[in-house]
């Protein structure tokens, strides 16, 4: 049962006595799920947002890690190939911040593709670094 499903009926007014039960009644008509709340989500973020991301926000909403683990392996394994989002993710990066290779970026773009990055939930100067070094292993 989520702890934010408890919070709006206290502060809306609801005894607290009488909300467990409801809950539980929602929940046996499927009218609550927390799976299809974390699958929505999931979904939603997909393209935009890392896992880390989506997990901070089940989290605020009250939903066990292992729950989201489960929801997420079986919706990454639906998911397109990680090389395609990791190389759409690239080209989304170059389109976006109007560069052409990630050897040479000024201190000023570097920064803003690491917000872009860790907004996402990654770890952007590993990323940025991987880039880099694909490009300069291209060239050569």
């Amino acid at each position: 049962m989520l702890p934010s499903c408890k919070k709006k009926a206290t502060d809306k007014g609801f005894p607290p006595e009488d909300i467990p039960p409801a809950l539980e009644q929602l929940q046996n008509y499927d009218y609550q799920s927390d799976r299809r709340l974390v699958s929505g989500l999931i979904t939603a973020a997909e393209g935009k947002y890392g896992k880390n991301v989506v997990w901070r926000k089940c989290y605020t909403k009250g939903i066990d890690r292992d729950l989201f683990e489960e929801i997420w392996s079986v919706t990454a394994t639906e998911a397109a190939s990680p090389e395609n989002q990791w190389q759409e993710l690239r080209e989304q990066v170059k389109r976006r911040y109007k560069i052409n290779d990630f050897q040479n970026l000024d201190p000023k773009t570097k920064a803003k593709i690491a917000n872009f990055l860790q907004y996402r939930g990654l770890k952007p100067w590993e990323i940025l670094a991987l880039w880099q070094q694909e490009e300069h292993d291209r060239e050569f």
